[in-house]
């Protein structure tokens, strides 16, 4: 028996909005039609407003907003054997790895400039098990 295909979330977000829509043509109350999805009465006034607004066609997925990452997947697979080149590689004294040192490290190879708070979210996703080397 083949595999399901798994479908990806914004095709199962982008389904739900039109689901909505229909249940809302057939006169169920926004209430209503929350809860028969599982979600907020506020999520589905959202969805209507943007179809008011804009059209049917509105409620199709829509990219997130904001600024696209700096670094692509392919950069951030690079990094676990950057990391492990060790700090010193990259010019500072000691081979210990902080957040703000990896940060550095990543405008020194790549060019581009991240907040080290961000750095930490993304060596979590991209360097499973990877810690912060703070001084003892």
């Amino acid at each position: 028996m083949p595999k399901a295909k798994a479908t990806p979330a914004y095709e199962w977000h982008e389904a739900r909005h039109f689901r909505a829509w229909e249940l809302h043509e057939m006169g169920w109350t926004q209430e209503r039609i929350a809860e028969a999805l599982g979600v907020t009465q506020g999520a589905v006034s959202q969805w209507f407003r943007r179809a008011r607004d804009n059209g049917i066609e509105a409620l199709r997925h829509r990219p997130a907003p904001g600024r696209r990452a700096a670094l692509t997947d392919e950069q951030f697979a690079q990094v676990p054997a950057l990391l492990a080149r060790g700090a010193m590689a990259f010019g500072f004294q000691d081979d210990r790895w902080t957040i703000k040192r990896v940060a550095a490290m990543l405008n020194q190879v790549f060019g581009v400039s991240y907040h080290p708070g961000h750095v930490s979210r993304l060596l979590q996703k991209y360097c499973p098990g990877w810690r912060n080397q703070k001084q003892k």
